[in-house]
C-alpha cells in the first residue's frame, strides 16, 4: 500500500476549527481514562540548547499507532530557518505498515491551540471577553485563530519581543488586535492569558493577574525553564495535560515543588479528568492555569483526522512502495 504524504498546505486545508477542538477533547478524555498507551517522550540533547524528541503512542479507537519525531534547534534562527521541525508517522496497528507521513509542524501548531481552546471551554469564565497573548510565533498565531471559537472575545491584546513578527500577526488576524506596549499592559484586565514564548524565565508577574483569569501556558517545556511567576503557580488552580509529564518536564511545576512552594498534589487534575467530570472552574474568582506540554496522542489523533479527510478530498501525495 502506498504511503500518503500530507504537506503543511494539505494539513491546513483539511483540519481545524471546532472539529479539531472536539477531536482534542476526546483525545484528552481517552488519555486520562487510560485508553491510550503513551510513554513519556524520549529526549536526546543534540547540542547545547538543541534537542530531538520521539513521541510514540497507541490510540485504541480509532485504532492507530505511530509517533511524532521532533527536533528543536534554536541556532536555526540565525540561519533564517525554522527552529522546530516535525514529522508524524501513522502506522497500521494490524500490520505495522506505514500508511501516512504528516507534516508535524502544522499539526503541532493546530492541535496545541485546539487543546488550549478545550481548556478555555472548561476553565475560562463563560463571560470572558478579553484575550491576551504573549508571544509572536506560530503558537501565538494558532491561538489567535482558535481561542475565539470557544469564547466571544471583544478585545484581543498581543505582545511580543519581535516587532516584525507582531506586525505580521496583526495584519493577518482578520480582526482588530491591540498591540500592547509591554507584557504587563497586555495581561492586566485580561480574562484569558496565553503564554506562548520561548523564554526560559517568567514573562508574567503574579500581581498582573486578576481574580477569575484563566492562564494557558504552552512554553517552558523543559524542567530548567519557567514561563510563569512561581507565586502565580502557587496560588492558582493548576490543571495539566499529563501529571506524569508535568512532574518530569515542566519547570513551572518541578521547580515550584523543589523550592517547597507546593507539593505534587498542587496539580488538581488532568484536563481530560476535568472534561470527564464536567468539573469546570472551582469558583468565578479563582485563577486557573492550564499547563500544556503537548502529547503524542494529540498529534496522532489530529494527524489521523487529516488522513481521513484527505481520503474524502483526494488530498496529499502518494509515495509508492
Amino acid at each position: 500500500m502506498a504511503t500518503l504524504r500530507l504537506s503543511e498546505h494539505d494539513v491546513r486545508e483539511l483540519v481545524g476549527g471546532l472539529e479539531l477542538v472536539d477531536a482534542m477533547e476526546g483525545a484528552l478524555v481517552d488519555f486520562s481514562a487510560g485508553a491510550v498507551v503513551q510513554p513519556l517522550r524520549t529526549t536526546i540533547e543534540l547540542d547545547e540548547g538543541s534537542h530531538f524528541f520521539a513521541m510514540p503512542a497507541f490510540v485504541r479507537s480509532p485504532a492507530v499507532h505511530g509517533a511524532k519525531l521532533l527536533t528543536i534547534i534554536p541556532a536555526n534562527t540565525a540561519k533564517g530557518l525554522p527552529t522546530h521541525a516535525a514529522t508524524i508517522a501513522l502506522l497500521d496497528p494490524a500490520t505495522g505498515a506505514l500508511f501516512a507521513l504528516v507534516d508535524g509542524d502544522s499539526i503541532t501548531e493546530l492541535r496545541t491551540a485546539a487543546v488550549s481552546a478545550v481548556s478555555a471551554r472548561y476553565l475560562a469564565r463563560a463571560d470572558a471577553s478579553r484575550l491576551a497573548i504573549l508571544g509572536s510565533g506560530v503558537q501565538a498565531r494558532g491561538h489567535l485563530a482558535m481561542l475565539p471559537l470557544v469564547r466571544a472575545f471583544r478585545e484581543v491584546a498581543l505582545w511580543g519581543r519581535h516587532a516584525d513578527h507582531v506586525r505580521t500577526l496583526v495584519s493577518s488576524a482578520g480582526r482588530p488586535v491591540h498591540v500592547a506596549q509591554s507584557a504587563e499592559d497586555a495581561v492586566r484586565g485580561a480574562d484569558v492569558v496565553v503564554l506562548a514564548t520561548s523564554s526560559p524565565v517568567p514573562v508574567i508577574d503574579d500581581a498582573w493577574v486578576g481574580p477569575g483569569t484563566h492562564v494557558i501556558c504552552v512554553g517552558a517545556c523543559r524542567p530548567t525553564h519557567r514561563e510563569m511567576d512561581p507565586a502565580l503557580v502557587a496560588r492558582a488552580h493548576l490543571v495539566v495535560d499529563s501529571r506524569a509529564a508535568a512532574l518530569l518536564e515542566s519547570g513551572d511545576v518541578v521547580q515550584g515543588i523543589r523550592e517547597g512552594r507546593f507539593g505534587e498534589d498542587h496539580i488538581k487534575a488532568e484536563l481530560g479528568e476535568v472534561i470527564a467530570r464536567r468539573a469546570g472552574r472551582p469558583s468565578d474568582d479563582a485563577v486557573t492555569i492550564f499547563k500544556s506540554l503537548g502529547m503524542a496522542v494529540e498529534d496522532l489523533v489530529a494527524a489521523h483526522l487529516a488522513w481521513r479527510r484527505a481520503g474524502d478530498h483526494g488530498a496529499g501525495t502518494r509515495i509508492p512502495d
